[in-house]
């Protein structure tokens, strides 16, 4: 354990890439899939003495910056170590260049959830067990990256946290390296209690062990990986959707993730990120309910309660679901759509995922606690306007939430907004339609591949795409994932200097 510690952050992800692939390899070797089996084994002895090669050069390497060198790994982490998690996948594949075998494994790992496969069994169990690895890997390396590198920088939203208490810099004084142990101490056995709570309660509900552990991993990473399609496919029913449901909360706000619960609870009706994805979760679901009646829609089960019930369901796990930057639809969604009359849902779901899940998960997009603090300042200056010489009731904390904290924010959101533009741009330069390009664009800087179906456009898959315009979207998912504030740190000069 020691020798590792002296280990470059990305030798040691390399290392747990390469004991990874072991997973795949005895699923296939129980299959009596010889062929994957022998892959995976033959390529993750390949990348553990590639490591093990690479650590022993670098072992005990001294930087000056420790907190730049970790950003520096992060963006790495998520740029180059999907081409080695690629390598079996490849091979697994003979059809599939390795372009394309590396945008599945960088989709995995940063937990988008675009795939090439609009047909799930195109490939085999144990290539889906994989991406489905790869993705709770994913999930998981996020959360300690935000805990161990984002926050000492005060970024990844983490400088809205800071405005809200007024509390700056003590995380700073921590070495990094038992930052990101303590993080993995902290994360580790709540990640992987609630991914293997949420298999059971699945298996128990009637889904098959296999499709009910990539489904548990998918929910707990976002991902919303899947074998069979996602909800459509399952076969654990309404039962199994609200189980994800739930245990999709835990991208909400990082409180949930944490073994005590009863603290939990009392704090979690007073989080920001927990209230405003309750007002969405109820608000939206209901409008599309209430506008059956609301625009006098024909439907042919106007009168059935059962299938309002259904359609209800639709909207509220579908409104979790995306807001979280999962892209797991309900299998009762349709139903949604045709109650309520609404023609171009999508619009819909590309919002919530821009809103996104909150800070320091394993959700993409805006981030709820930004969305919040432009909210809160937005109702502010409507009193204002209502009675120009009033002042605010709060405390000093919550009034620089709403000043410093809404300015904080407007600018993250004019860069994610101008960073969808260029991406969409890029793409409709390449001949992709425009709308299918802003699609693209959403999906891959909020990290919720799915949106991109949410077209309804049936030749709107990923696998039609040019190599060309998969480079680009893989480039948005990096900048997606890791956010724009981490690349701007890195060109400001006055970073480089310390």
């Amino acid at each position: 354990m020691k020798v590792l510690r002296q280990y470059p952050l990305f030798v040691l992800l390399m290392i747990i890439g390469g004991l990874a692939m072991l997973v795949p390899a005895g699923h296939a070797a129980k299959q009596a899939d010889w062929p994957t089996a022998r892959i995976f084994f033959q390529y993750s002895m390949l990348v553990l003495a590639l490591s093990v090669l690479i650590g022993t050069a670098m072992m005990n390497r001294q930087t000056r910056n420790v907190s730049r060198a970790n950003l520096i790994t992060l963006i790495l982490a998520f740029a180059l170590l999907p081409a080695f998690l690629a390598l079996p996948f490849s091979e697994a594949l003979p059809y599939l260049s390795f372009q394309r075998a590396y945008f599945e494994m960088l989709s995995s790992f940063t937990t988008t959830g675009a795939t090439l496969f609009d047909d799930p069994f195109r490939i085999s169990e144990s290539l889906h067990l994989w991406r489905g690895l790869v993705g709770w890997l994913g999930g998981f390396f996020m959360l300690v990256a935000a805990v161990s590198v984002l926050e000492p920088l005060n970024i990844g939203g983490f400088e809205m946290r800071e405005t809200m208490t007024a509390v700056r810099g003590p995380a700073m004084r921590v070495e990094n390296d038992v930052r990101i142990l303590r993080a993995v101490r902290l994360l580790l056995p709540p990640y992987f209690v609630f991914t293997a709570l949420l298999a059971l309660l699945l298996i128990f509900s009637g889904e098959r062990v296999f499709i009910a552990a990539i489904h548990a991993m998918s929910t707990l990473s976002t991902s919303a990986i899947s074998p069979v399609s996602g909800m459509d496919g399952a076969h654990a029913g309404w039962g199994g959707e609200l189980l994800i449901a739930v245990f999709l909360l835990f991208a909400v706000s990082s409180k949930l993730m944490t073994l005590q619960l009863p603290q939990t609870i009392r704090t979690l009706p007073k989080d920001p990120e927990f209230q405003l994805t309750m007002i969405v979760v109820v608000l939206l679901p209901i409008f599309m309910f209430a506008r059956h009646w609301l625009a006098a829609i024909d439907v042919s089960q106007g009168g059935d309660v059962f299938a309002g019930l259904r359609a209800y369901w639709g909207g509220v796990f579908t409104t979790i679901s995306y807001l979280t930057t999962a892209g797991f639809e309900s299998s009762h969604w349709h139903s949604a759509q045709n109650w309520s009359g609404l023609s171009a849902t999508g619009i819909l779901l590309f919002g919530l995922a821009v809103m996104g899940g909150g800070v320091a998960t394993t959700a993409g997009g805006v981030k709820l606690l930004r969305i919040y603090s432009l909210y809160r300042h937005g109702l502010r200056e409507l009193e204002h306007m209502v009675n120009p010489s009033s002042v605010g009731r709060s405390g000093t904390s919550t009034r620089r939430f709403r000043r410093q904290g809404a300015e904080l924010a407007w600018v993250f959101l004019m860069l994610f907004l101008m960073a969808i533009t260029v991406v969409a741009l890029g793409l409709a330069l390449l001949g992709i339609q425009f709308e299918n390009a802003f699609a693209l664009a959403i999906a891959s800087l909020t990290n919720t591949g799915p949106v991109y179906m949410a077209l309804g456009d049936p030749t709107a898959h990923y696998a039609a795409l040019p190599d060309t315009a998969l480079s680009i979207i893989s480039v948005a998912m990096v900048l997606g994932r890791v956010e724009a504030l981490a690349f701007i740190a890195l060109l400001n000069p006055d970073y480089w200097r310390n």
